[in-house]
């Protein structure tokens, strides 16, 4: 099975509305996960967490994705 991930909300009558088009061709039959915060409320540090162990990033743990260093560039600073 491919995995595609999103968020969406759901409206007042239960029904789930993605937030953009799914890169699946269509019709097509497809099974939903939904991960809902306990107190209602988004958690982006659990958002964070799901997305760094989806296989879907594995590839940048390759070290060749490695492209800049932390010295590279320079400090960005506000001047707010």
């Amino acid at each position: 099975m491919k995995a595609v991930e999103t968020t969406g909300t759901v409206d007042e009558q239960h029904r789930l509305h993605v937030s953009e088009a799914l890169p699946i061709d269509g019709p097509s039959q497809v099974r939903v996960l939904i991960l809902v915060a306990e107190n209602g409320e988004t958690d982006e540090r659990r958002w964070m967490q799901f997305a760094a162990a989806n296989p879907a990033f594995d590839f940048l743990k390759d070290p060749a994705e490695d492209l800049y260093d932390p010295t590279d560039g320079k400090p960005f600073h506000d001047s707010r």
